[in-house]
């Protein structure tokens, strides 16, 4: 019999950027909120002087035990999903700032396109064009609808860019100036110009320069040191939920964070959620937090899961298309690109940060004509320089010898002296790709993992084939004097190589109950006291990082929930 504690105002679940969002918009308004977070605390201070690249980089420090929760995965449903038991494809994080503490700071905008993209595509090609079995919706809001809550995390973020000359409108300037630009940037610029293409440095939440934000969270300038991805930010200079959102919840004293606490179940008496089941993983003790309203803020996998466990919404059924929690999977296509080795010339690629890169929308969304090409949307091309850790990152040109004397020879000689430009696709729900319980296997409570049925298709092959033909064209403008390795093929998807951490969908958005989980405040149509926030509510996923676009509604979410309280009840228009 779980312990029943005293009721809050709100409970969320998931301590991360959309938790801390949250946390932050809430407590500013009087409500009282509890955050409960499966893992450990976390602080800035945690990471000063802390560039291991073996424990953070390579043994996964700051990830979820795969021995106690993981997923299950299978590429069609004729055939039987198996864990994940080491990480590849994708990470999965965990402890207080989640996933927004060990991310990259790339920051972009969704284009207007991807919130409209049935819409459109029908207008400009015809409903043929979609081919059959892929379930691309509108998302029930636009984008201009959404601008505002766009602008008002990139100024909280202090995030540093330059204007999207293909990108959508917007109210205002970043809120600081972009990145340095490198010689390899340059040389990039100088290259996609030539070819009457449109770049622009990458908007970043590595800060360009000091800054404090609206709230009065004043955070330093980046020192380029290329521990970034899979790293805690030891200057607070990129920006997480530790070191901007959550200080000013907790500030308010209207905020309790618990951690350690594994939330397990929604408790609801089918219309309304009564609040969350949860575990001290310190003690075992099961507790009950009673909550007027619960938000979901974890990561996509544990929001669909946690709603099927406790069977709230309706589970998606692929066979017939009905049902909602668990439809539109989607991941990222991230394979083409193309690599050139330089003689003449030598770089400085030890140094970086997480979105020190400059790209380019010409080949995203549908800022080209696709009518004779056997795909829609596109892709985010770039060239990025993140830096080069000393462990991960040997590339020699294709068939030199594995290992031995020439191998090292060729490991010293282009060590500085090649560039990439990768190309980061769109990926398109299909009615066969979703998210379900595992029939099988179990956590270390004894519950249900989630299991994904999801691989690459026919319109993912095309789109990666083209976009890598696009930067091989960019590689060679650039000088490149040794051969050029263009990585255009994509076979089936295959969960063991790291490609991408940017899963979306399951708890989908929408105008309609008949077509998504929730509406374009979050909100359930099932459960009108339950928000859901996260990348779980994107119908799909476009060419860019997620997360700008993740926060802009985690904003316009905790907008809804406030105006669900001032209401009364109701489904928030």
């Amino acid at each position: 019999m779980a312990k029943k504690l005293p009721k809050v105002d709100v409970v969320i679940v998931g301590v991360g950027w959309g938790g801390g969002i949250i946390a932050s918009e809430l407590t500013k308004q009087g409500l009282t909120v509890v955050g409960l977070e499966r893992g450990k605390e976390r602080k800035t201070e945690d990471y000063f002087m802390v560039h291991d690249e073996l424990r953070y980089a390579m043994r996964y420090e700051m990830m979820q035990d795969l021995s106690k929760e993981t997923i299950t995965f299978r590429s069609k449903t004729s055939v039987r999903a198996l864990p994940m038991r080491s990480y590849g494809s994708f990470l999965l994080g965990t402890g207080l700032g989640g996933s927004g503490v060990h991310w990259n700071g790339q920051t972009f905008r969704f284009l207007p396109y991807d919130f409209e993209i049935r819409s459109k595509t029908i207008e400009r090609y015809g409903e043929k064009k979609i081919p059959d079995g892929m379930t691309i919706q509108d998302w029930g809001i636009t984008y201009d609808q959404l601008e505002p809550y766009f602008d008002k995390f990139e100024r909280m973020a202090g995030i540093s860019g330059e204007e999207n000359p293909l990108g959508g409108k917007r109210s205002q300037p970043y809120p600081t100036p972009p990145m340095k630009m490198t010689p390899s940037i340059k040389m990039f610029q100088e290259a996609t110009k030539k070819k009457n293409l449109h770049p622009y440095m990458m908007p970043s939440a590595n800060l360009s320069e000091a800054y404090t934000n609206p709230d009065g969270v004043s955070r330093a300038a980046c020192q380029y040191c290329g521990y970034c991805e899979r790293f805690g930010c030891e200057y607070g200079a990129k920006a997480d939920p530790v070191v901007t959102v959550i200080p000013i919840a907790k500030k308010t004293g209207k905020f309790e964070i618990r951690t350690h606490s594994h939330v397990r179940r929604i408790l609801h008496n089918g219309k309304k959620a009564t609040g969350v089941m949860y575990t001290d993983v310190t003690t075992g003790e099961e507790l009950e937090q009673p909550a007027d309203i619960v938000v979901l803020t974890s990561y996509v996998f544990n929001n669909a899961r946690l709603l099927l466990m406790s069977k709230l919404g309706r589970p998606y059924d692929p066979a017939t298309g009905k049902g909602v929690i668990g439809k539109n999977y989607a991941y990222q296509v991230i394979r083409g690109g193309a690599v050139g080795f330089f003689d003449d010339k030598e770089f400085n690629l030890y140094a970086g940060a997480g979105a020190l890169a400059m790209c380019l929308d010409d080949y995203n969304g549908d800022n080209f004509d696709h009518k004779d090409l056997n795909f829609i949307h596109g892709a985010n091309i770039s060239l990025s320089q993140l830096g080069l850790r000393p462990i991960a990152n040997n590339k020699v040109p294709e068939g030199t010898p594995s290992w031995g004397k020439d191998f090292k020879a060729a490991s010293l000689k282009y060590a500085n002296r090649f560039l990439s430009v990768g190309a980061q696709g769109a990926s398109m729900p299909f009615r066969h790709h979703f998210l379900d319980l595992d029939p099988t296997y179990k956590d270390v409570f004894g519950d249900p993992l989630i299991r994904i049925t999801y691989d690459f298709e026919e319109q993912d092959r095309q789109l990666a084939a083209y976009c890598a033909d696009k930067c091989g064209e960019i590689v060679k403008e650039m000088g490149a004097t040794e051969k050029i390795e263009i990585n255009k093929k994509l076979g089936p998807y295959d969960i063991t190589p790291y490609q991408s951490t940017h899963n979306t969908g399951g708890v989908i958005m929408g105008a309609s109950p008949d077509t998504s989980a929730v509406n374009n405040y979050l909100q359930m149509w099932d459960a009108e006291n339950v928000f859901v926030v996260g990348a779980s509510s994107f119908a799909h996923n476009s060419g860019y990082n997620p997360t700008g676009t993740m926060g802009a509604l985690s904003y316009r979410a905790a907008e809804g929930i406030l105006k669900y309280r001032k209401s009364g009840g109701g489904i928030i228009v």
